[in-house]
């Protein structure tokens, strides 16, 4: 069956599970066999050097590993896509495959605080230039670009600010240089956005987050053009950063109602956005659906949707963030997002736990922020929710 005409909802249920499984089974089976058998030594050397299709350790490749890894592919409309044990998997193999000493890569200041450590501290220890922008300059970044580079990583919107950089305009002044295009697209989802029609190369997912949706199993993907996910997944595979077939499985299932959710987050996140935003006690909100972010034009263009993720500041800073957070009743106060049930926290808990308080402050991350993943409970339930904390303080 052709899926790439298919919607999104379709395609999230049937990618990869259009071939008949064994005795006729519905459901993708979970393969755990680490090795996979051959009688013909011809046929067995041709799938272990890729000139045919097959499996040979689940290291490597996994039947049930590729039913998730064609499901991202199709959404994202990829040549080709691969597997990790972790979103930070998925990241660090990509950057680690495609960078190396005397390489330059440009980047944003406000991304996920794992990936920022990874630009802070473990790719200057390998001779790699890192340049990061004000995540919002864009002629900045576009004037970075020009004076040559090998990589750009994009995160939008950001974690855990939202903000929204504009894709197809760096990705244009990417391919001037013939530079690498990279997006972290775990917030918006392939529901809501597309980097690769975009003119990005390459997309990341943590898999974790809202492709999951159930918080019950890890992964990261990564997919776009094929020489590339190639190069990666052939470091990757030596590496041993492999997704096991279990949460691969479950990742998989969690995803067959990705548009499902994601169309109420999106309607959710979007209400209580604009709720927030009259109420006395909020410093701001941060949310691209909303007509006064700085960033709303840009994502009107490329986002179909605003996503599930949102971030707001109270007043009288983190000394008040610690009163109201427990007073929330609809909440589990934890790290993570993208949860059939809403998530919350302060960056210094959650997204940028890895980090200093110095080191958020550079970042533009105020200590008053607080992350706030919307689940699919009732709106007007998580709207009271959120006014009787407020309330309190």
């Amino acid at each position: 069956m052709e899926l790439s005409n298919q919607k999104k909802g379709t395609a999230s249920v049937w990618a990869g599970e259009t071939d008949r499984f064994f005795k006729g089974a519905t459901t993708p089976p979970i393969v755990n066999s680490v090795t996979f058998a051959y009688e013909d030594l011809d046929e067995w050397h041709n799938v272990a050097t890729g000139k045919l299709e097959g499996y040979i350790y689940s290291r490597n490749t996994n039947p049930t590993v590729r039913v998730l890894e064609e499901k991202i592919r199709v959404l994202e409309g990829a040549e080709a896509s691969t597997a990790f044990a972790t979103g930070m998997g998925a990241i660090s193999n990509t950057l680690f495959a495609l960078l190396g000493p005397g390489k330059r890569v440009v980047s944003i200041k406000d991304t996920y605080g794992g990936t920022s450590k990874i630009f802070l501290e473990f790719l200057p220890h390998y001779q790699v230039n890192v340049k990061l922008c004000e995540t919002t300059d864009h002629e900045q970044i576009e004037s970075e670009i020009a004076k040559g580079c090998d990589l750009i990583y994009l995160e939008t919107p950001t974690n855990p600010t939202l903000k929204v950089v504009d894709i197809k305009r760096l990705s244009a002044a990417a391919k001037k240089v013939g530079a690498i295009v990279v997006v972290d697209n775990t917030f918006a989802t392939p529901i809501n956005q597309n980097p690769l029609k975009l003119g990005a190369d390459l997309v990341v997912h943590s898999a974790t987050k809202f492709l999951c949706g159930h918080s019950d199993a890890m992964g990261g993907l990564l997919c776009g053009k094929q020489e590339l996910v190639e190069k990666v997944f052939r470091f990757r595979e030596i590496n041993g950063a492999s997704l096991a077939p279990d949460p691969a499985y479950m990742i998989s299932r969690g995803m067959k109602t990705l548009e499902l959710r994601i169309e109420r987050q999106n309607a959710s996140a979007l209400k209580i956005a604009r709720h927030l935003k009259a109420h006395s006690k909020i410093i701001d909100v941060f949310y691209p659906g909303l007509e006064s972010h700085s960033g709303h034009s840009i994502a009107k263009e490329q986002m179909s949707g605003f996503g599930g993720m949102m971030s707001f500041s109270i007043k009288g800073g983190y000394d008040e963030v610690k009163k109201f957070l427990p007073k929330l009743k609809l909440v589990h106060l934890a790290a993570s997002l993208g949860s059939v049930s809403t998530l919350a926290g302060p960056p210094r808990t959650t997204s940028h736990v890895e980090l200093t308080e110095e080191q958020r402050r550079i970042l533009g991350i105020p200590e008053s922020l607080i992350r706030y993943s919307v689940g699919i409970e009732n709106v007007e339930d998580l709207i009271n929710d959120l006014d009787q904390a407020l309330a309190s303080l």
